[in-house]
């Protein structure tokens, strides 16, 4: 009994460890990790990208009775769909082409322990069939296979999506949804708690000590912008940051003027979004310097070959006025299938010329209905 406790404090200080910070928010967090390792329950972790997330998992497997199995993290985001079956539940030899071996899948791998979905909300709905069974009868067979197995795994789940939205637009089952849903937990972004930023930095220094990876530190004024920044990429970003100044200044104290300019304050000049901000026009046109009665002859002639407007330049507005938010969407996707057109159908790589996550851009291409030709749903 003694072992046990001990055991228990040791994973409650790894615990404290990991999940940095004083805030009301963190020790909320640390609490409802508490509470629910020691159950079987399956828990739904909702939070922006970057929040530690998969730190939370991995805090409530380590809380719990299955601390001594092992812990499985699986993103669902980065496997393609028509790979995830066999990845979640195996295969048999000769199952599919390529198939030239057994292979167990991450439930078998995960047998006794924890096996933790990331980004759930990007699992292809014939998955969530598939996996709505297993959580609710224990049981699943390998690709190829008839013999059914007995799953002994307790299921984690995140993501940074909206799940009840996407039910109610049907890119997510609500059956899977509630039974994934049992026991919430709200990661807050790091912005909900900027005086955890000193202590998210010293741990993230111990690290690279630790490890050989050089070291940095930080002067008052430099830690007082860190904490006024809005860190889209919440702790990622931090640790990145963190990491960057410790290459980049091996030596001395790190000022706020040597912090990244959307950091310190200092004008940067942020990439254009070709959707939200088009690209200027440019007046090659003197400036006007005469009389009002000469004026008029100054006026540039507009050839009725001049190019569609919203072509290459600005979209002209009519006097009637427009529905912008409808333009804008109509833009978006144009955009997205050109991307896709040229990219063969490759959604990494359309993200990538769109300069968009390929979870994002699955996200977009489900509300705007984009498909692949041949797999478009028949009229």
């Amino acid at each position: 009994m003694a072992q046990e406790e001990g055991k228990l404090r040791d994973a409650s200080r790894s615990l404290s460890r990991e999940l940095v910070g004083g805030s009301g928010q963190m020790e909320g967090i640390r609490r409802l990790v508490a509470q629910v390792a020691p159950s079987e329950a399956s828990v739904l972790i909702l939070g922006e990208s970057g929040t530690g997330k998969e730190l939370v998992a991995r805090g409530i497997h380590q809380l719990s009775e299955r601390a001594k199995g092992p812990f499985v993290p699986v993103n669902c985001g980065a496997i393609p769909g028509e790979l995830l079956e066999s990845e979640l539940f195996g295969h048999e030899k000769g199952a599919f082409t390529g198939a030239i071996n057994s292979r167990q899948g991450r439930f078998e791998m995960a047998a006794g322990g924890t096996l933790f979905l990331d980004e759930i909300g990007d699992m292809p709905l014939q998955m969530q069939v598939k996996l709505l069974r297993v959580l609710q009868e224990k049981c699943f067979e390998r690709v190829g296979s008839n013999k059914t197995q007995q799953c002994d795994v307790r299921v984690i789940a995140a993501t940074h999506q909206d799940l009840e939205r996407q039910g109610d637009e049907g890119g997510f089952r609500m059956d899977l949804y509630y039974r994934l849903n049992v026991f919430p937990i709200d990661m807050p972004p790091l912005r909900a708690r900027m005086e955890d930023i000193p202590a998210l930095v010293r741990r993230f220094v111990d690290l690279m000590e630790r490890d050989n990876r050089g070291s940095v530190e930080l002067a008052d004024a430099a830690m007082r912008q860190l904490m006024s920044y809005h860190w889209p990429g919440n702790v990622r970003e931090l640790s990145n940051l963190v990491e960057r100044l410790a290459i980049l200044h091996p030596e001395g104290e790190v000022r706020a003027a040597s912090l990244p300019g959307k950091i310190s304050g200092a004008r940067t000049v942020a990439p254009r979004n070709p959707i939200l901000d088009p690209e200027p026009e440019v007046s090659l046109q003197r400036p006007n310097t005469e009389s009002p009665s000469t004026s008029e002859a100054a006026e540039p002639v507009v050839s009725e070959e001049a190019e569609p407007a919203g072509a290459a330049g600005a979209t002209l507005l009519s006097a009637d006025g427009m529905d912008l938010k409808t333009h804008l969407a109509d833009l978006e996707r144009s955009l997205m299938v050109q991307a896709l057109e040229q990219s063969d159908w490759v959604v990494a790589r359309a993200a990538k010329m769109l300069n968009l996550q390929r979870t994002t851009l699955v996200e977009k291409m489900r509300k705007y209905d984009i498909y692949r030709p041949e797999e478009a749903p028949e009229a």
